[in-house]
């Protein structure tokens, strides 16, 4: 699977297993097995641990309202109360369990309910970035959000190797047509 980690939050790295939302959307968490996948991929966990069809079922809930409420919160508008109470819920199980070993390196583990717990407090804090931080992709097909953290906080593309050398590509190939 061809997940990406480009969006400076494992929330919208999250929200992002769902490409070109305008336009022909492609959901990466299909199966159960995806889902564990991306837990593994995303660094939440070490080992893949089992996911149900419930799982998915609640993960794909948890990942639509952490869009909604990012976008609300982009456009300065109130959350709705049915995807706060949804996040809250999962923020309130146990998330992930970090075990630092003797050798400095850390072990990630738990279950599926935890790593969307964790997904969960990663929505809240996200909130709380300030206006105009959470951005959308600036390329034409892309709908990733990702969090600006640039210096001037200029940046417009989610991932400069993807979409920022496209619509460079892009730009140059016109300039000299």
């Amino acid at each position: 699977m061809d997940f990406a980690f480009v969006s400076g939050s494992a929330a919208l790295d999250f929200v992002g297993t769902v490409q070109g939302r305008r336009d022909g959307a492609l959901d990466l968490l299909t199966t159960p097995t995806d889902l564990s996948d991306w837990a593994v991929a995303s660094g939440m966990l070490d080992a893949p641990t089992p996911a149900t069809r419930a799982d998915l079922r609640t993960a794909v809930h948890l990942r639509e309202a952490a869009y909604r409420l990012v976008l609300a919160s982009a456009a300065g508008s109130l959350f709705d109360p049915e995807d706060c109470a949804l996040v809250n819920r999962a923020a309130a199980r146990t998330p992930v369990r970090p075990e630092l070993r003797p050798d400095g390196t850390v072990a990630r583990h738990g279950t599926i309910a935890s790593v969307l717990s964790a997904l969960a407090r990663d929505t809240v804090v996200l909130l709380t970035e300030p206006p105009g931080q959470v951005k959308e992709c600036a390329a034409a097909h892309c709908t990733r959000l990702y969090v600006d953290r640039s210096h001037r906080g200029s940046r417009r593309w989610c991932d400069m190797a993807r979409c920022g050398n496209r619509a460079k590509a892009a730009g140059y190939r016109s300039r000299h047509a």
